[in-house]
């Protein structure tokens, strides 16, 4: 029985997941499978074609110097220390708020998020400096590292974000335009987390703390100027980056590099960076670099492929004909993408799944901004479930304390989840959150 290009693709799909939970790398299963799939619909010479045009084209144009500018900026800051200091400024600023060191580790999460556009970064930064300080101060352990995996997923939505970029380049939407839209919603977001943060304190003190005490009493203030001392270097790698893109200065690849020459004076100046760290800085840079370039071209190889077999379309032609109307389609794409980063990290989850939702999405007429930040904060929660959860994984690896299981940094990140939700459908039901500033 010979296979049609629809069967093909159903089975290029089922291949792809089985292969990237086998433990193949995303990139290389889309390659392979999409290889072999336009083999089998056309013949080895148009596979091998396609896959040429893929790399020789899909990352060859300006606004993929983003990529590698921004990753350089987040390494430098992560080695300047300037993640340890951002998060002791913000104790000396909330603590004495109820839960004051877990408002500080949200408060320092979202700064550090505004120039390093990656939650495995802040993952595994605030792991090693917050957990072990709430620890100290009779936090409980799920509550320490779920306020870290909750807050570190900021890094994603407040731009720069790494994630935003990818889909700017897969959609062909303006990056510029992602970073003004994900601003206010992560400000909201980290807002979510200090009120969730406080209730919890209030009505479920004995999740937040192992003995009762004031939470007021956390850290020991010191004097205002050393605070802001602290946050002067991020602050103005923020207004340089966020401030040159939304005044229009900038281009996000210009902002980049200037945020990244800026990052290398402030380590230089503080005496932070040596010849060693910023060799490590510049091979870590390649390596992150170079990764999320293969999988673009593995993204584009398998979208080609996906537009061959003819499945995007039959997909969209038979919800056009079911009648249902844009938003029944929205709430369906959402619960996929839930339910899809149970298993599946953020990445893999957009390359596979966007081909198939942008040409129905275009149909509608969706503002495909808008559509990017409901996107990935939706992705985003896939990062604190069960069973793969990312930064719950890279929190176990960062820790140093054998008495905290994986089942209890899942426990402690649930209200963070649930919180990251609510937040979620706000901004499905009010759009001009993420657009107000367009």
């Amino acid at each position: 029985m010979e296979l049609g290009n629809f069967e093909i693709g159903i089975l290029a799909i089922i291949s792809l997941l089985v292969l990237i939970q086998a433990g193949m790398h995303i990139a290389f299963a889309m390659i392979t499978v999409s290889f072999l799939s336009v083999w089998l619909m056309k013949d080895f010479e148009i596979a091998g074609k396609l896959m040429a045009l893929a790399a020789a084209e899909k990352i060859s144009f300006y606004i993929f110097g983003v990529i590698p500018l921004f990753v350089m900026m987040g390494l430098l800051i992560a080695a300047g220390d300037i993640g340890k200091d951002t998060f002791t400024a913000a104790n000396r600023l909330f603590s004495r708020l109820k839960g004051g060191l877990a408002v500080s580790t949200v408060g320092a999460n979202a700064v550090f998020a505004a120039v390093t556009g990656t939650s495995i970064a802040s993952a595994s930064i605030f792991t090693k400096v917050a957990v072990p300080e709430m620890i100290r101060h009779s936090y409980t352990p799920k509550f320490a590292v779920g306020v870290v995996a909750g807050s570190s997923v900021l890094g994603m939505l407040i731009p720069p974000s790494l994630l935003l970029i990818i889909y700017g380049v897969l959609t062909e939407t303006s990056v510029g335009d992602l970073f003004i839209a994900g601003i206010i919603p992560g400000v909201l977001l980290a807002l979510a987390f200090v009120v969730a943060i406080y209730f919890m304190s209030v009505f479920t003190p004995k999740f937040v703390k192992q003995s009762e005490g004031d939470f007021a009493q956390d850290i020991d203030l010191v004097e205002e100027n050393d605070t802001w001392k602290l946050l002067f270097p991020i602050v103005i790698l923020m207004m340089i980056v966020l401030g040159g893109i939304y005044g229009g200065l900038f281009t996000p690849t210009e902002a980049g590099g200037v945020g990244t020459l800026g990052a290398l004076i402030i380590g230089f100046v503080r005496k932070k960076l040596t010849i060693k760290k910023l060799w490590g800085v510049a091979m870590e840079t390649g390596y992150v670099t170079s990764s999320i370039c293969f999988l673009l071209i593995s993204a584009q190889l398998y979208a080609s492929m996906l537009t061959m077999t003819g499945i995007p379309g039959d997909v969209s032609a038979m919800i056009s004909e079911a009648g249902l109307n844009y938003f029944v389609i929205l709430l369906g794409y959402v619960f996929v993408l839930l339910i899809l980063g149970t298993f599946l990290d953020s990445v893999s989850i957009m390359l596979i799944v966007l081909p198939f939702v942008l040409p129905l999405m275009e149909g509608n007429q969706i503002d495909l901004v808008w559509f990017g930040i409901v996107t990935v904060l939706a992705i985003e929660v896939g990062l604190l479930t069960p069973p793969l959860g990312m930064a719950c994984f890279v929190i176990q690896a960062n820790l140093d304390d054998s008495r905290i299981s994986l089942t209890e940094i899942f426990t402690g990140a649930f209200p963070f989840m649930l919180t990251m939700i609510i937040v979620l459908g706000l901004i499905i039901v009010f759009p001009s959150i993420s657009l107000a500033l367009l």
